[in-house]
């Protein structure tokens, strides 16, 4: 039984997508229907493995409401095994069970869900859960944003970037889609800093970093490793498409004039390009291709691209 009253009570959440995990379709219809009228997006799920394949996608929910008993996973094991794996953004998980006994919903929490809320729900409860747990979620991502960010150019940091890479290449090797990794560096960044002043070459990184974000896709990543050095996370790319993407940012450093201040520079870029091709690949090992494909286009005369698979792919 679902006590369902009056959608209309609560203001809606536009654009704030749920996951909806239940093997009850009456329940899973009921609950689509109702958080569709508050303004959430539904997305549903028949069964755990179902739902956890959702969780996995790169623009999966972040707020799950979960029934305890479900086929295949059930909402106790699904818990367990999205707490087991890290991920770059939090899963909220909402339990739904007919059980509210104490020890069960004990059980709940320590299995990894964030509330748990008993059947028969009332929507307006359940709304206000969603609420509190979106709080939760945009208080991380600020805490996060803020963690990972590097001060001086807006782009990720260096752990960021690096774990970013490594979730990129996670997923990879789950799906059997290639992931491509840039390595770019302001040529004679060193000379510049020295002759310029800190001051100068801080300007300039943070003006070669808004030219960087601009040319890339909007589902790439970039951060910056140290000094005038950058990286580019590229996921499902091939070799071929990202060494596009990295030559679209050489052109747009060499051509774009640098303004700091009163001095206007001219910079240009060298860039390395690997690509982990669809296998399984250690993130050090791709780093270490880039970063030798890096030191072939310095060699080979700096501001410009070169490719380079790595070692044992």
């Amino acid at each position: 039984m679902l006590m369902t009253p009056n959608p209309e009570n609560a203001s809606p959440v536009a654009g704030s997508k749920v996951l909806v995990a239940d093997d009850d379709p009456v329940t899973r219809s009921v609950l689509e229907g109702l958080l569709s009228k508050r303004g959430y997006e539904v997305v549903t799920a028949t069964d755990g493995v179902q739902a956890y394949g959702i969780l996995q996608q790169p623009d999966a929910p972040t707020l799950a409401i979960v029934d305890w008993m479900m086929p295949g996973l059930d909402g106790i094991e699904l818990c367990r095994k999205l707490r087991a794996e890290p991920k770059y953004a939090y899963t909220y998980i909402v339990m739904l069970s007919g059980r509210r006994d104490k020890e069960d919903f004990l059980a709940g929490l320590e299995a990894g869900a964030d509330d748990y809320i008993g059947k028969p729900f009332d929507i307006d409860d359940l709304h206000a859960r969603i609420r509190a747990g979106q709080r939760v979620l945009a208080w991380n991502e600020r805490v996060r944003n803020q963690a990972n960010q590097d001060d001086l150019t807006g782009l990720l940091n260096r752990s960021a970037i690096t774990e970013a890479l490594r979730r990129e290449l996670a997923h990879a090797a789950r799906d059997g889609t290639p992931t491509s990794l840039i390595v770019a560096e302001l040529d004679q960044f060193q000379q510049t800093n020295e002759a310029a002043g800190h001051a100068i070459s801080d300007a300039a990184l943070r003006e070669v970093s808004k030219l960087l974000q601009a040319s890339i896709r909007t589902y790439d990543l970039a951060g910056r490793f140290w000094g005038g050095k950058f990286m580019i996370v590229v996921p499902g790319c091939e070799m071929g498409r990202a060494v596009q993407v990295a030559e679209k940012v050489r052109r747009s450093v060499e051509r774009q004039p640098v303004c700091a201040g009163d001095v206007t520079l001219r910079t240009t870029m060298s860039l390395g390009v690997a690509s982990s091709g669809g296998f399984a690949i250690d993130e050090s090992i791709l780093l270490g291709a880039a970063d030798r494909a890096l030191d072939r286009a310095r060699r080979g005369g700096r501001n410009r691209v070169e490719p380079l698979p790595p070692r044992g792919s």
